[in-house]
């Protein structure tokens, strides 16, 4: 048994060892875009930009799926309602041109309001009837969004909104590049800091939300709704939380990937695009924070590796390219699933529970911590 001393030794030595750790972190979260524009150039940049909101998409997806257990198939929808709302509040389409310190976070209530409007017609359902059900609603606000334009138009129809404003803050626009104390900071590198630091947010309100009374609700709910009912817990309003939390951080993503595409349609909010963020939450690790965060990564950088690189290695191999890179990217892409999803069932970084469940062994809670 320790001494008060070396306890207080310990303590000392772990805190300042994260001290350190976040330092560096810090620092190569910084310089990343610089190395990545220099190296990779301006594309790469752009779909490291992508990257950070498809990790917001899938941190609002894991409340639902990973902390709650509710599967939700239609989550692109939230992501539509905030990209919506900032392309219709801030482009010359209603001669609106708000702030967008305004819109963000009315986008999020927005959506969480739409969360409520799922949440609630399901509250009984589960499993299969659970996806189909959040399936249809997916497709239900993407065809909305395809006939708003008539007779009276609001959404432009399937030509989708375009000349929306880009994100800026008084004077200061990020689609240009801004000048910080004598450098000067690109737009794209602009756009990446602004999303870091919204993901950064978003990662922080997550881990909170784990750790409080409400994160072991929904886990409770996710083990056994009937055991968590019986235990008090106020299971409808508990998943109706789930939903409004985790739409509401699409909502933000949305008028973020607005303000920074400078277009909306929608197309961009299949079912493929719902598809894709939930595999990031199942293929990195469901109700894992950081594996998340690993599988949205990877899922976004993957399909350009495979992109940029089938031509070259079908020219290398054979000579010649014998399948279009197009059709081979999402080809490998797929293959890639099926052999994470054959070796690494509980994902990539799976939490310690979920890791025991698929081991078989014991989820007790006196042993979380083993």
């Amino acid at each position: 048994m320790m001494t008060p001393t070396q306890a207080l030794d310990t303590w000392r030595h772990d805190k300042r060892a994260a001290i350190v750790a976040t330092v560096v972190i810090g620092l190569l979260l910084a310089v990343f875009p610089i190395v990545i524009g220099a190296a990779l150039g301006n594309s790469w940049l752009r779909i490291l930009d992508f990257a950070l909101l498809y990790i917001m998409l899938a941190l609002g997806l894991n409340i639902v799926v990973g902390f709650a257990g509710l599967l939700d198939m239609g989550y692109i929808a939230f992501y539509a309602v905030g990209a919506y709302l900032y392309a219709l509040l801030a482009s010359p389409h209603f001669g609106l041109h708000l702030p967008v310190w305004l819109i963000i976070p009315a986008g999020a209530a927005l959506a969480g309001l739409f969360g409520v409007l799922l949440g609630a017609p399901t509250l009984r359902l589960r499993g299969d009837y659970l996806a189909i059900v959040t399936l249809g609603f997916g497709e239900i606000v993407r065809i909305f969004l395809n006939n708003l334009n008539a007779p009276i138009n609001v959404t432009n129809g399937p030509q989708g909104v375009s000349g929306i404003d880009a994100i800026h803050f008084g004077g200061i626009t990020l689609a240009k590049p801004i000048s910080v104390l004598g450098f000067t900071i690109p737009s794209l590198n602009a756009y990446y800091y602004l999303f870091l630091a919204l993901a950064l947010l978003i990662v922080f309100v997550t881990i909170r939300l784990e750790n409080s009374r409400i994160g072991r609700a929904w886990v409770a709910i996710r083990e056994d709704e009937i055991a968590a009912k019986s235990c008090g817990i106020n299971t409808r309003n508990i998943k109706l939380l789930a939903f409004t939390m985790g739409a509401s951080f699409g909502g933000v993503a949305g008028g973020l990937f607005a303000g920074f595409q400078g277009f909306v349609s929608p197309e961009s909010f299949n079912l493929m695009e719902s598809v894709m963020v939930l595999c990031m939450v199942v293929l990195g690790g469901m109700g894992n924070i950081a594996g998340v965060i690993l599988g949205g990564i990877l899922l976004t950088l993957l399909p350009e590796v495979f992109r940029h690189g089938a031509g070259p290695v079908q020219m290398a191999l054979f000579g010649k390219i014998i399948l279009d890179p197009e059709a081979l990217r999402m080809l490998l892409f797929g293959l890639a699933l099926v052999v994470v999803m054959l070796y690494r069932p509980a994902g990539i970084w799976p939490s310690n529970t979920r890791r025991r469940e698929f081991r078989g062994e014991s989820t007790d809670v006196l042993k979380e911590g083993e």
